[in-house]
């Protein structure tokens, strides 16, 4: 995409870069984590920089509940838990958005 000048056009030559996408992923992620699971679904969509920044345990553990360590194991042992351990706090956070948890012996 070229721009510049009065009418939005670059100088002949000139090439405009996307400011966003000089951005660390780091930061990235960060601003992500402050938007909503759905949103970072789509961001991730835009480039490559937000796909890497959306995969990120920092945007996913931010979505969680702060004491989702404590309510898993709260849960009932009946609870349908998958066999093997999450790889990611994103397919953790979309497995539970799937699967309701009993805790607290089935008062909550």
């Amino acid at each position: 995409m070229k721009s510049g000048g009065g009418s939005g056009t670059a100088a002949a030559g000139s090439v405009v870069v996307d400011l966003c996408l000089l951005l660390p992923e780091d930061c990235i992620a960060n601003v992500l984590s402050l938007t909503t699971p759905r949103d970072a679904c789509r961001l991730s969509l835009v480039a490559s920089t937000f796909r890497a920044a959306a995969e990120s345990d920092v945007v996913w553990e931010r979505f969680l509940p702060c004491d989702y360590k404590d309510i898993i194991a709260r849960t009932v042992d009946h609870c349908p838990f998958p066999p093997l351990p999450f790889t990611s706090k994103k397919q953790l956070y979309l497995w539970l958005s799937d699967h309701p948890l009993i805790i607290d012996q089935g008062t909550k």
